[in-house]
Order: structure tokens, then C-alpha cells, then sequence
């Protein structure tokens, strides 16, 4: 699969899980990756990443490794199922960053953890951490039973601004870290937003930028293998296949559009229903995340109930 990922041009590999570290032999199969000019990425709890482990994750080849760590201390530790899951991940973030290895927090904001933010903050400028990923939550998986604990429309534009203000300050202090948020398309464009109501010149920029990144990628600049070799249009979409590498190549699966899901959501704009078919900003926002509609109105075309976006600002008012 490796070999057919290099030929079809993929350009990056993330080896997930479950927790990819308890899988025998991934270092090699990252190795290999590298060679054939695949950057390589690991996204793990961070609990096994003893030094010894940190040295083979360098030497494998992989260029960052996000780690997960949904709150301080006990927080941390009961949503992750495991007392002193806190402490291990945080060991493994400073055995990675003393082998020179790109380092992020990934960090996921319910009802329950967002009021460890400002500890999270402290944490990243403490550690010296390069990268925090802020990720929004997405209702499948160990996350379908979650909507209750989603934050609000109002929670969310809250967050928003305590993130950006967040971000304002970390950006002046010149220390480099890099704050993203991911899982809500909404966010570029309350970015944007917030920029242009305070008259500042980097709205246009911003807008600009949003436009080329063009929103959600599910199914085109983005993909997932699972464990059993099922093809899926994203790491969330695991009801739906679209074939398995163990049966056909993935760069034929990929480009076979006569797969009808595949086709739909690459054309999505002509199938969205709703205040997203009618929104001014779907070309920098793409829907959004098609998987989390499908979760609560049974319809993947419908609005995506995360979008905390007004009718007023997104022009179907």
C-alpha cells in the first residue's frame, strides 16, 4: 500500500489509531515511507513514548508527532479512561521535543474540557510545545453518544474569542507556536469576521488565504485507511467504504468516481441542502463536515449543526 501511496504522489502519511505505537513494526513501515518521499506523521495518546521510543520515532523518519491531551491532570485522565494518562503524555511530549522532533498538543473542546484552556495555553508557553491543535468535536465513533456534550453555538463563539485573543497574544510574544483549529470550517470564517468588524488589514488577507484552502476536504485532499484495510472518505466516515487495499490498489479506489459517495461529496455544493446550500461563504467553507450532519438529521447533506455562524452573517437571513 506504501509503494502505491509513493507512485499515486501522496505527499503526507498520518499513522493513527486506536494508538499506533502498540502496532509491531510501524517504525519500519514509516522508514519506508520516508524513502519513497512520503513525510510522515504520528498521532498518538503520547503514554508509550518513553526516550528510548522518542530516539526510534526520530529515526523512523517521522517529521511531527501530535500528542492528545484533553485537559489538565485529571481531566485528562477521565476522558482518556486511564489514571495518570496526564503524566505519560506529557512525559512523552518533552522525550519528543528533547530529540528535536515537531511536537503538538491536540486537544479536543467539549462541554467538559474547554475550561482547561487557559491551563492548555499555560502548558504550550511552559513547555515550549510548537504546535496546539484545538479540535472541535465530531459525533461518531466513541463521540456519537457525545452531542449532549458538545459546546453551544454561544459556548463556541466564546471559546472562539478566548482562542483568538489567545492567539493575538502568543503571535506578539514572537515564540512561534502555532495554534490551529480543526473540525469546524465555521472558525476561518468567524476569523474573518472578527477581523473585518475591527477594520484590520489582515481581513482581506485572511479571506484570500481561506479561499485558497478551500474548506473541508473530505474525499479529495483527504483520506482514511483503517486498520482492516477498508478506504473511507475521511477518518470520521467509517460506516461508509469505498473499497479495500487488500483488493484494489488505493490510487484506483481513490480515483474511481464512479463511486457514488465519492462523486457526491467531491461535487458537494450541488447536493448541500439548507442554510449551507445558501451560504455566502461556501466557497472558503465547503459544508463543512458532511459526517457530523449525517450523525444527527440522518441526512449527510444536511446544515452541519456545528456551524455557530448567524443566518445574518453567512447571508440567508
Amino acid at each position: 500500500m506504501i509503494n502505491d501511496l509513493a507512485d499515486f504522489g501522496v505527499p503526507v502519511l498520518l499513522f493513527s489509531g486506536g494508538e499506533p505505537l502498540m502496532r509491531k513494526g510501524i517504525f519500519e513501515l514509516a522508514a519506508l515511507a520516508s524513502e519513497h518521499g512520503i513525510r510522515c506523521a504520528l498521532s498518538t495518546n503520547g503514554t508509550l513514548i518513553t526516550r528510548y521510543t522518542a530516539g526510534r520515532i526520530k529515526r523512523a523518519g517521522f517529521s511531527y508527532v501530535g500528542i492528545s491531551l484533553d485537559g489538565i491532570g485529571v481531566t485528562n485522565d477521565l476522558f482518556r479512561g486511564l489514571h495518570g494518562a496526564y503524566n505519560l503524555a506529557l512525559t512523552g511530549i518533552r522525550n519528543c521535543l528533547s530529540e528535536g522532533i515537531k511536537t503538538g498538543l491536540r486537544f479536543t473542546m467539549t462541554r467538559y474540557t474547554h475550561r482547561d484552556l487557559p491551563g492548555i495555553f499555560k502548558l504550550v508557553r511552559d513547555e515550549k510545545i510548537p504546535r496546539l491543535c484545538l479540535y472541535h468535536l465530531v459525533y461518531v465513533g466513541r463521540g456519537s453518544d457525545m452531542v449532549k456534550d458538545d459546546l453551544s453555538a454561544r459556548e463556541t463563539r466564546d471559546t472562539m474569542d478566548y482562542i483568538l485573543e489567545m492567539s493575538r497574544k502568543i503571535y506578539e510574544s514572537e515564540n512561534g507556536t502555532e495554534i490551529l483549529t480543526v473540525d469546524n470550517h465555521a472558525d476561518g470564517v468567524y476569523t474573518y469576521l472578527k477581523l473585518r468588524s475591527k477594520g484590520s488589514e489582515l481581513a482581506t488577507q485572511t479571506l484570500d488565504l481561506l479561499k485558497v484552502n478551500g474548506g473541508n476536504s473530505s474525499g479529495k485532499g483527504i483520506g482514511c485507511v483503517d486498520s482492516n484495510g477498508f478506504v473511507h472518505l475521511d477518518q470520521f466516515w467509517r460506516r461508509y467504504s469505498l473499497g479495500n487495499v487488500k483488493e484494489r490498489r488505493f490510487s484506483e479506489i481513490w480515483t474511481d468516481e464512479s463511486e457514488p459517495l465519492l462523486y457526491a461529496v467531491r461535487n458537494r455544493k450541488k447536493f448541500l441542502k439548507g442554510r449551507c446550500s445558501k451560504c455566502k461563504f461556501l466557497n472558503i467553507c465547503n459544508g463543512n463536515l458532511r459526517v457530523r450532519a449525517e450523525a444527527v438529521y440522518g441526512d449527510a447533506w444536511a446544515p452541519d449543526p456545528a456551524c455557530y455562524l448567524t443566518d445574518g452573517e453567512i447571508g440567508v437571513a
